[in-house]
């Protein structure tokens, strides 16, 4: 899917500093209120069904929900179904599973969020760009689709609290990886991005020593690096992570330092959709999620669909 549909969905050290904290904050239990995410890119398909891969190290899951603020129990009476829609085709997050039923991690964490309120809950695939105009005519109740918040969408419809972030993050080959990346570190060397990009602005603010190179695609980005024109490459996170663990890598590469989560640059984060003024729905929405996170089950959830860590 092309980036502009998904987003349906800058300059000092200080800043740069500022990102690289919030960055570390997102490990497992600690909040990160202002990590932010990109319009979203496809990864690489998932197997069928996905498996928990073995770690040689623990693995980074982020925590977007502070302990300390812990929301209390709305009135859950006036629920009793929730209508999901989601998309049709965007693995790992939305695909078709075997049996033919919607599948993915946005599936199965709607479905953890059913079981949190106790009610009944069906999830409804539909294509992307129809599912605003679904949900405000009432064929849904509620969009878990990837979907970047925005300014333009909050004029549409009102948004849950962000259940996840996509981080921007360095690859280098194996050969080069760096354990943490500075502007300093990467003066005279070669970046490949995707031209036009937030990342390629990003970089352009940042690492203004480095030499970039744009690309017009993800794919030619990558295959720079493969062949060794470029010494890193930066960009989307959750798609790299799966670039890394798929063939198409050839196993040559690796994530170079920490996520990077500037807002300006990075967006506002992945949220439910609900109809706007309804308060009732969004304010159960965060409490499960809340609650759903509290017990493990998102963590279990992260582990199952990603082998590696965006973070």
């Amino acid at each position: 899917m092309a980036p502009s549909q998904q987003a349906k969905s800058s300059k000092t050290a200080r800043s740069l500093l500022t990102g690289l904290a919030v960055g570390a904050c997102l490990l497992i239990g600690l909040p990160a209120a202002n990590a932010q995410a990109p319009a979203k890119r496809p990864p690489a398909a998932p197997q069928a069904t996905p498996q928990v891969v073995p770690q040689a190290a623990p693995q980074a899951v982020p925590g977007f929900w502070d302990p300390r603020r812990r929301p209390e129990r709305p009135d859950l009476s006036r629920l009793t179904v929730i209508r999901f829609l989601t998309e049709t085709d965007y693995p790992p997050f939305n695909y078709t599973g075997a049996d033919g039923n919607p599948a993915g991690f946005n599936v199965d964490f709607a479905r953890a969020l059913c079981e949190e309120i106790k009610v009944t809950c069906t999830v409804q695939m539909r294509r992307f760009e129809t599912l605003v105009d679904a949900l405000t005519s009432n064929r849904g109740d509620a969009i878990i689709a990837s979907m970047a918040v925005s300014p333009q969408l909050r004029a549409r419809v009102d948004f849950t609290d962000p259940y996840y972030r996509v981080p921007a993050r360095f690859v280098s080959r194996k050969d080069a990886v760096m354990p943490e990346i500075r502007p300093e570190y990467l003066e005279g060397k070669k970046v490949g991005v995707v031209a036009g990009s937030a990342h390629e602005a990003y970089l352009k603010a940042m690492f203004t020593d480095a030499e970039l190179h744009a690309y017009p695609n993800d794919d030619a980005m990558r295959a720079a690096l493969r062949r060794g024109e470029v010494d890193f490459i930066f960009g989307d996170a959750i798609s790299l992570a799966f670039w890394i663990n798929g063939t198409d890598s050839g196993d040559c590469c690796a994530f170079s330092g920490g996520p990077f989560v500037e807002s300006r640059f990075f967006g506002e984060g992945i949220g439910i959709a609900v109809r706007k003024g309804n308060d009732v729905l969004r304010q159960a929405l965060n409490w499960a999620m809340f609650r759903v996170w509290e017990k493990g089950r998102y963590t279990d959830l992260w582990l199952r669909y990603f082998s590696v860590s965006p973070f």
